[in-house]
């Protein structure tokens, strides 16, 4: 058994778990992880997919009581109903732009270089909507209307054309800008992460499925699991902090760990 190998499962789960649900790019902290652990290949690839299961089962099982509820009191009409409508409407347009675009976004963008400026970018973007984001219109999850949740949407495309944008970034400044409370804005993008991250998940591990075996099933249960326990607890940790602070912190903190992966690319290429 490799635990060199099991180690960097663990610390890719943990770096998926934590960044995931948080404004600072999941998916730019996995390309920077990988590129620093040699961990990148096909099925280390198709690990990082996988992983991110872990983290959307996170949402169902924090949530898991009121989705019951919606299920069994057959809440078609109300609740449930409109936040379905509402999560189909806000996927429509990552299916027709990300679908298309993914290849080639994968093979140009997926590296620390695009993903040091996006955090930095997005840094920017959160001052911006901390700044200016129009009043509070809607305080809750279940009463966003559909024109809102069409806009949260199309600003999710942001996070799909550019690596280390993030997804959960662009969806809860979207949402804020667009007139969403704080704890609105975050419930609806933990939400949507189900379809888009799910949907997406399953497609590239179709695809990759031919560069992996029944052997690698213990580290990717590690990385899952990790990851899994991870993101529970940093949804929890997210939705008492939004109720009482902005999320100016984070920008700072992409400022950070952007000129942090500028710095390490002028060191390791000087």
């Amino acid at each position: 058994m490799d635990f060199l190998l099991y180690i960097k499962a663990a610390i890719l789960g943990v770096v998926e778990g934590a960044t995931e649900f948080i404004p600072v790019s999941s998916t730019g902290h996995l390309i920077v992880a990988q590129n620093l652990l040699g961990f990148t290949g096909a099925k280390e690839n198709a690990f990082i997919i996988f992983i991110q299961l872990g983290a959307i089962l996170a949402v169902v099982w924090l949530y898991r009581r009121r989705i019951g509820e919606w299920v069994w009191n057959g809440d078609r009409a109300g609740e449930a109903g409109r936040l379905l409508l509402n999560l189909f409407v806000a996927t429509l347009p990552a299916v027709a732009i990300g679908l298309p675009t993914h290849a080639w976004i994968e093979a140009h963008f997926f590296r620390p270089l695009p993903v040091a400026l996006a955090l930095i970018g997005g840094g920017a973007a959160i001052l911006l909507v901390e700044r200016f984001h129009r009043p509070t219109e809607v305080e809750v999850l279940e009463r966003i209307p559909l024109r809102t949740a069409f806009g949260v949407g199309l600003i999710q495309v942001l996070s799909i054309l550019f690596p280390g944008v993030s997804r959960s970034g662009a969806t809860i400044l979207g949402g804020m800008a667009l007139g969403l409370s704080r704890p609105a804005a975050a419930e609806f993008s933990f939400f949507l992460a189900l379809p888009a991250m799910a949907g997406s998940s399953l497609v590239e591990l179709a695809g990759a499925r031919e560069a992996l075996a029944w052997s690698d099933a213990p580290l990717f249960v590690l990385g899952f699991a990790v990851s899994f326990a991870v993101a529970l607890a940093v949804i929890r940790a997210l939705l008492a902090f939004v109720a009482r602070h902005s999320f100016v912190p984070f920008a700072w903190y992409r400022f950070a760990a952007g000129a942090a992966v500028l710095a390490w690319l002028v060191l390791a290429h000087p």
